[in-house]
């Protein structure tokens, strides 16, 4: 069940560039620095100090695992890759289960551990790097639970030489350091432990610095914590104490209870490495998945009882839960999806610029960057990706895509500043369901500097006039309502959590006095309430009752 459930198809938008990347190594046989992909990315001045170290280690540190992405591409395909992310975090779940049931001594504890966390690692199955941190972690911790119960030596070489490909798979390598070291401290008073886990420790620190950017992950984390453009990212957020993803602070706060009422048997390492991953999960949300590996093995440790579960009878609930679910999501087309989510990617649009060359200045929005980079890259540059590389390009990027309430030609007067041409772009922020301004004040029949040359439901493509490039493509101006109302069917239809557009363009559609188009289908979409009910919106049912709808015949202009 697991394996087929984490088989999701691929949507990640950071998926393109690290394939992207992989395929840069294996052709250039050398590393993307200077970035080859993007002709911002050593614009301006540093905003903070050490922003350009930073920069490297973004270009650099997961070169080994983007390489290794592009090679099971080459052999295949994208369903090879979905089924490596697949193993990764079956792996991942599968330790747990395997810990708690060697920790507790019952298979039943063990099952149950390892399915508990399924809910919120789904959030998880994303084809990138990181995904080797979460299995390393994992990996580092069973052979050191056999070191543990063994003393054989011999489990501990393969250590260090895990850490080297970890040092240049991903920058989450120092992890290893901490799960090493929290078993050298439990070990103190064995000198025969102690001094194996020592020079284990030693060596897989030493060894790891055989990497791009050395030891500079440290400074690098603290750059992270100056960097405005990281702290904007979803993934670096802290989780809320209370929340969305209930299932993460149910395991945390059990465990933490569990611990510290049973704390004369826990042991020194697994209090550690509770107190370091789980204040690592407080710190940022892309930390939460340790909180599912570790919290169900101590939960099965140190609860009292656990040892006594009945496994025929636990067993079998489980056994019908799972068959139920599966039957659910293979109904549901979730099991084993082994493609790409191609409705989310501008597949036509980049078919389209790679007749332009690379001589038309090009801007994008953030989440096509990374698919760009390997439809047309590194041959055609992109403005903007999910690597996160400029923070002062990234600023003017939100004064260009928001639009300044104070300037209303800041966003024009930018992209002269940079020279753009062309701009490629989708309507919509995907979350959110808030229209990019940008998209409206280009698309405005009044704004004759700029002509629509493309649209469909994945993107429109606007041309300078007078730029040369697309001679003789220009749509009706409208074609960026049809656009928008296409997006929004296409993020409805195949994911209800990103309906929130639907409600965006029922409020343009009131503002631009057309009553009629902001009927149904737009005001009757909203994303499943806490119950899977459609949550109506306030501000329309105000708006229907206080009378304020007064229809226009061109409310494609006054979008």
């Amino acid at each position: 069940m697991l394996f087929g459930s984490f088989a999701t198809e691929i949507a990640d938008t950071d998926f393109w560039w690290n394939l992207a990347t992989g395929r840069y190594i294996a052709q250039e046989h050398e590393l993307p620095v200077p970035d080859p992909f993007s002709y911002t990315s050593d614009r301006g001045e540093e905003t903070y100090s050490g922003e350009r170290r930073v920069r490297n280690f973004n270009l650099t540190h997961e070169w080994l695992a983007q390489l290794l992405g592009y090679g099971v591409w080459v052999v295949s395909g994208f369903a090879g890759l979905v089924l490596l992310k697949s193993a990764l975090l079956t792996f991942f779940c599968g330790a747990a289960g395997w810990l708690a049931w060697r920790r507790s001594g019952s298979l039943a504890a063990g099952v149950i551990a390892s399915l508990v966390g399924l809910p919120f690692l789904l959030l998880f199955a994303s084809d990138r790097p990181a995904l080797l941190t979460f299995a390393f972690v994992a990996l580092f911790t069973l052979i050191l639970e056999r070191y543990r119960d063994s003393g054989q030596v011999r489990w501990l070489y393969v250590l260090p030489a895990l850490q080297v490909l970890w040092a240049n798979m991903h920058g989450g390598f120092f992890m290893g350091f901490v799960v090493i070291g929290a078993y050298f401290l439990d070990g103190l008073r064995e000198s025969a432990r102690r001094n194996a886990l020592a020079a284990t420790l030693a060596a897989a620190v030493v060894l790891s610095g055989l990497n791009p950017s050395g030891f500079g992950i440290f400074a690098v984390l603290s750059g992270y914590r100056q960097s405005y453009l990281t702290q904007t990212l979803i993934e670096w957020a802290q989780p809320p104490l209370w929340g969305p993803p209930y299932v993460f602070q149910i395991l945390l706060y059990a465990t933490a209870a569990v611990m510290a009422w049973q704390w004369r048997k826990v042991r020194i390492c697994d209090a550690l490495l509770f107190l370091a991953f789980g204040a690592a999960s407080l710190l940022a949300f892309r930390n939460l998945p340790f909180v599912a590996f570790f919290a169900p093995v101590f939960l099965a440790a140190y609860t009292p009882g656990v040892q006594r579960l009945n496994a025929r009878t636990v067993g079998g609930a489980i056994a019908g839960m799972v068959a139920a679910l599966l039957v659910w999501q293979a109904a549901n087309g979730k099991l084993f999806q082994l493609r790409v989510a191609d409705w989310k990617f501008p597949e036509q649009a980049a078919h389209l610029l790679r007749q332009l060359g690379p001589e038309q200045p090009l801007f994008n929005t953030y989440e096509y960057g990374g698919y760009l980079m390997w439809a047309i890259g590194p041959e055609v540059e992109v403005f903007i990706d999910g690597r996160a590389l400029n923070e002062a390009v990234y600023a003017d990027y939100r004064t260009i895509i928001y639009g300044d309430p104070n300037d209303p030609g800041a966003a024009q007067r930018l992209l002269d500043h940079y020279g753009v041409d062309v701009v490629l772009m989708n309507g919509f922020e995907y979350v959110s369901g808030v229209v990019y301004p940008l998209i409206l004040q280009l698309g405005a029949p009044s704004n004759t500097q700029w002509r629509l040359a493309h649209e469909d439901a994945q993107a429109v493509v606007f041309v300078r006039e007078g730029s040369g490039a697309l001679p003789g493509m220009s749509l009706a101006k409208s074609g960026v309502t049809e656009h928008l109302e296409a997006s929004c069917r296409l993020s409805v239809e195949h994911d209800r959590e990103l309906s929130q557009c639907a409600r965006t363009l029922g409020f343009l559609y009131l503002r631009a006095g057309d009553a009629q188009r902001a009927g149904p289908p737009w005001n009757s979409i909203s994303p499943p309430g806490p119950m899977g009910t459609p949550r109506r919106s306030r501000r329309w049912r105000v708006c229907r009752r206080c009378g304020c709808l007064n229809p226009t015949a061109d409310s494609h202009s006054r979008l």
